[in-house]
């Protein structure tokens, strides 16, 4: 495949699972996880259930059929007003295809969800020293320096509160 090659631009739905799947490895080789996205793929049953929800948004970039990029995010009903948000949690272009405006038109499709579905943002993390990444999000919206924190489940205190 080569960069002249057009692409499209599509959302999955639970029809969609091999998509999906090319989906999946595309993450795994663009972000250098490629056990994380592989070894423990969720079953068929499972997967279809989030292309089916109301919360789960997939949507990818096809070259000749084959998946070369793409987004999962999600919509997040908000509390203190009625309204939503859409936090995009994977977005990534296979190396061979960045610099081909593939990203740019995933996030362009998730604005037109977004606005079908009236939802009042979409947000982004990118990582510090992921220069392009955050070269297009400012292109594309208001950059807000925050912290992030992962914190872990502690896998006794789940056992105590679940009583097993």
């Amino acid at each position: 495949m080569t960069s002249s090659e057009p692409f499209s631009i599509c959302q999955l739905a639970a029809k969609d699972l091999v998509l999906m799947e090319e989906l999946l490895a595309v993450f795994g080789q663009a972000f250098d996880e490629v056990d994380t996205y592989s070894s423990s793929r969720p079953r068929d049953g499972y997967l279809k259930g989030l292309l089916s929800s109301n919360y789960l948004i997939a949507i990818a970039a096809l070259k000749n059929g084959s998946v070369v990029g793409g987004l999962t995010a999600y919509e997040l009903p908000k509390l203190e007003q009625e309204r939503s948000e859409i936090y995009i949690y994977d977005l990534a272009v296979a190396a061979e295809h960045r610099r081909e405006g593939i990203a740019t038109a995933l996030i362009q499709e998730l604005k037109k969800i977004a606005v079908a579905r009236a939802v009042y943002v979409i947000f982004i993390q990118a990582d510090i020293g992921d220069d392009p990444a955050i070269a297009l999000y400012t292109k594309l919206g208001v950059r807000k320096d925050v912290l992030h924190f992962d914190i872990a489940v502690d896998n006794d205190f789940r056992l105590a509160v679940l009583g097993s």
